[in-house]
């Protein structure tokens, strides 16, 4: 059975059973900051079942895209060498929120496994908790497993819990004997040995665990499975490893072939391909859900994992880019099943060639880095390098630990990984100092509100809402720290929570709303609109009259000003997306977005900064759908059916099963929470202001509409206006007279430096005025300020005077510093350093320097000295001569 046909197999099983089927979630989880990524099947689930949201259905199928690779579930080192670890995997989940329990799941396991997949009956094992005895029982008569196969295990290997506190109770896993022809075994053995697989685990979660470990029975006990797609499928195609599937083995064939190798020759070679495929599909499903890589978090992982690839591509023979040329491969094997790798197949392979290539260029600029370093190390005796060398090798010249270790086992050295992660989570203890508290402010605020549920929102086509109730308040003092209050007077910050709002709260790079909340006793002004995951709406607010106070009904005034510009600005966001994608390729993709009422920002993936054409060309396609006032169609439906009809998603983003789009007839269709025009012809003016790189294979533009471009035009056009009065010519000649102005400039600079320096040289030293030390001409005086190009020049044109000689200058810069050069003619390099000589100079004007034997330079920070350091010039002379 192929992995197409395992998954249909499973979500058809269920959904047959009454399940409805969710699509994955993305990889990054939505509003749980406690997790990088998608670790486990239940994880979209998690609020359903500790009760914060309401499930779709109370039964449920996935198949979810998962990834382990740091935490708990650190997988990483295992990749490669293992036959069934990997990052990237997917999990076969059936859920029950509050529905079936215990004897439906293990019915449904067991007919699955045996009917539908034609597992013999007789090679499978069941393992329940010890303390199970509902759960063994039921093994025994559902399946007729003998007493021997089904084991009763321990709370290590069969209970699961949520976390330290919460939802949690006992599972039972669904083992298969993989090699039953040979002699059999004892279970302990044949579990350690990989004999006896475990391809399917059922928690049964029925317990609420308390803080002192008290476990409390779950008034509605719920259903989480879990069956790793890669295991199953080793298992019913019958081979040895996961990466001899059908999964892996068409990528592995690709690599094999562009390397010039075999798979199954040779296991180290065998390492760094199944190392290259399974990190291939991590990196690609990263990029497709949003994920661009970075210094640090999920971003820091996506190109850990990429530069390992790499390496083991380096260890394969390769010597430039290659994984990009592999992500073709992976779309036709995966593309069926999650299309948005096709959809972000040019924008995949694109970041990962720039990705590539800084790479190699990194390692290879900082490989005599890592060399000084192990150098450093042996002569210092260590065997070891430490881990703020480690750290500093990677934060300063970007050699990643992996690379280094290469490098150092190499050459016989260890390294100190757990002084290198210290010295990471030093930094990263460093970087969240400025997040800390925001933290502690949103925390005092849940505080002091308490838990609230869902805010309804009425705003997309009101701004104004009368009789709307004060449900809670609570007063801000100067530090952003919230405490529950009944009142705010006039004066004080605040945040409320209403019964319903008109007030979008800032979601999907849109701001939030501004305006005034008007009450019997006074009124406020709304200064920022925010909400929680669950929901909840808060309003932040300062009371300009009078008093607002909880429970009291309140009028609601959105600024609409600033909404329309909003709004203008934002749908001017879909059509600037879509004009990119038509200039620059399907493969550009949104990677974040501001949207503002004075200006909106769009980042989006492309590997090069844009050409003014392209600029001028995605600029004129938006005014064009401006000036064709085609109207906006906002619907609500089903977000299957969107997508069938081409609706565009922010990955990353997390819809529910009715989504929202937002159309442009003919030109863009997205899904989007956000405030939009009703007539593109409203944004009336779109103008470009800046394009720039903000990361690797990441562009941003800035951009302008409405009355901010007309503003803009107005300003650059009296700005023209300016320089042709200031020119005296026409602005169709402005360009040809400036750069004849600037032209004129440069001779007349070139005269000015020539004449004087030719009158400070002539000035500071007459023919003739040289003085001699110990028989060597000497020249040392102080000159009028000049740039150092020039003191340098002057200096020279002495010495060759001379012909043999010192000569000695400085100079008081107008910045407060000085500048010092010496010079030392060839025949006298042998007695006298220029280097030596300016060295001991610059200590007395609090400076320092160096450089050749015949030339040096040096600054200083005591201009107020440099009659002194002249002073001392014949006596530092005499006594380089005499030493």
């Amino acid at each position: 059975m192929n992995s197409q046909a395992i998954r249909q197999s499973f979500v058809d099983f269920f959904t047959d059973r009454g399940h409805r089927h969710e699509a994955s979630a993305p990889l990054v989880p939505h509003g749980d900051p406690t997790l990088l990524f998608t670790n486990a099947g239940m994880v979209p689930f998690k609020d359903y079942f500790l009760g914060l949201e309401r499930p779709p259905a109370p039964r449920v199928v996935s198949v979810q895209k998962c990834l382990r690779v740091s935490g708990k579930h650190n997988d990483l080192e295992n990749v490669g060498p293992s036959p069934r670890h990997h990052t990237f995997f997917e999990m076969l989940g059936n859920f029950s929120f509050g529905d079936y329990f215990k004897e439906e799941a293990i019915r449904y396991g067991w007919q699955l496994v045996t009917e539908v997949w034609g597992l013999d009956p007789a090679h499978l094992f069941a393992t329940v908790f010890e303390q199970d005895d509902e759960a063994y029982d039921l093994w025994r008569s559902i399946s007729g497993l003998p007493e021997e196969r089904v084991k009763r295990c321990g709370e290590k290997d069969n209970f699961w819990a949520m976390g330290d506190v919460g939802p949690c109770g006992p599972c039972s896993e669904i083992f298969v004997d993989r090699y039953p022809e040979r002699p059999a075994v004892g279970w302990e053995e044949g579990s350690e040995a990989g004999r006896y697989l475990e391809i399917w685990n059922l928690v049964f979660m029925q317990y609420e665990r308390d803080a002192q470990g008290e476990l409390t029975p779950l008034p509605n006990p719920s259903i989480d499975t879990g069956a790793g797609l890669e295991r199953v499928a080793a298992v019913l195609q019958r081979v040895e490893s996961n990466y001899d599937t059908d999964l892996f083995q068409p990528i592995i064939r690709a690599a094999a072939e562009l390397a010039g190798r075999e798979y199954g020759r040779a296991e180290e070679s065998d390492v760094s391909l199944r190392v290259i495929a399974d990190h291939l599909r991590a990196v690609a499903f990263l990029l497709a859900d949003g994920v661009i890589p970075g210094p640090d978090g999920r971003g820091y992982v996506l190109r850990r994992l990429l530069r390992r690839a790499v390496r083991h591509g380096m260890r394969l023979g390769f010597d430039e880019p290659f994984l990009h040329r592999l992500v073709a491969v992976l779309c036709d094997l995966m593309g069926a099943c999650y299309k948005e790798l096709p959809a972000t197949r040019e924008a995949t392979e694109v970041t990962i060639r720039a990705e590539e290539e800084k790479y190699l260029e990194t390692r290879a600029a900082g490989a005599r880095h890592v060399q000084a370093a192990i150098d450093r190390a042996r002569r210092a005796g260590r065997t070891v390098l430490d881990g703020k060398t480690l750290f500093d090798l990677y934060e300063t010249y970007g050699q990643e630990l992996e690379a280094v270790r290469e490098i150092a086992e190499e050459e016989g050295l260890g390294v100190d990984v757990e002084g290198f992660a210290a010295e990471a989570e030093r930094q990263r203890q460093r970087s969240r100092r400025a997040t800390g508290a925001r933290q502690k402010r949103q925390a005092s605020l849940r505080a002091a509100l308490g838990e609230l549920g869902e805010t309804p929102f009425e705003g997309y086509d009101r701004l104004r809402l009368d009789g709307v109730a004060v449900e809670r308040l609570a007063r801000l003092d100067e530090g952003g720290h919230a405490t529950a209050a009944s009142e705010l007077e006039a004066g004080e910050q605040g945040v409320a929570v209403l019964a319903r709002t008109v007030f979008y709260a800032e979601a999907g790079g849109q701001v939030g709303d501004v305006g005034w909340i008007r009450g019997p006793q006074g009124e406020a002004r709304v200064v920022d609109t925010q909400k929680d995951t669950a929901g909840t709406i808060f309003h932040q607010l300062v009371v300009e009259r009078g008093r607002l106070a909880a429970g009291e009904a309140v009028r609601l005034e959105v600024d609409e000003e600033a909404r329309r510009a909003t709004e203008r600005n934002h749908t001017a966001t879909h059509l600037l997306h879509a004009a990119l994608r038509r200039v620059l390729g399907p493969g550009v993709r949104q990677a974040g977005s501001l949207v503002a009422p004075d200006r909106l920002r769009f980042d989006f993936t492309h590997d090069r900064p844009m050409s003014s054409e392209e600029i001028r060309a995605v600029e004129d396609l938006v005014n064009r759908e401006i000036r064709a006032a085609r109207n906006t169609r906002i619907t609500w439906q089903d977000r299957q059916e969107a997508l069938a009809r081409g609706a565009m998603a922010l990955f990353g983003e997390k819809y529910g099963s009715r989504v929202r789009t937002v159309e442009v007839p003919g030109t863009s269709l997205e899904l989007c929470g956000g405030c939009h025009v009703r007539s593109t012809g409203e944004i009336g003016l779109f103008l470009i202001t800046a394009e720039r790189g903000i990361a690797s294979g990441v562009r941003r533009l800035e951009a302008v509409t409405g009355e901010q471009a007309l503003a803009l035009v107005r300003q650059r056009s009296a700005q023209l206006a300016g320089v042709e009065q200031a020119l005296g010519a026409p602005a169709e000649r402005a360009a040809a007279e400036i750069e004849s102005l600037k032209e004129r400039a440069r001779v007349l600079e070139r005269e000015l430096a020539a004449a004087r320096m030719q009158l400070v040289a002539g000035s500071v030293a007459p023919a003739g005025g040289e003085q001699e030390v110990d028989g060597v001409k000497l020249i040392a005086r102080e000159v009028p300020p000049v740039p150092a190009a020039e003191l340098r020049q002057m200096a020279d044109r002495l010495r060759d005077r001379l012909g043999s000689g010192v000569v000695v200058l400085g100079s008081r810069q107008e910045d407060g510093k000085v500048s010092l050069i010496a010079t030392v003619s060839k025949d006298l390099t042998g007695r006298l350093k220029a280097g030596n000589l300016v060295k001991n100079l610059a200590a007395i004007v609090g400076g320092r320097g160096g450089g050749r034997p015949d030339f040096a330079q040096a600054g200083g920070k005591e201009p107020d000295k440099l009659p002194q350091l002249i002073a001392a010039v014949p006596d530092e002379v005499r006594a380089q001569l005499a030493g």
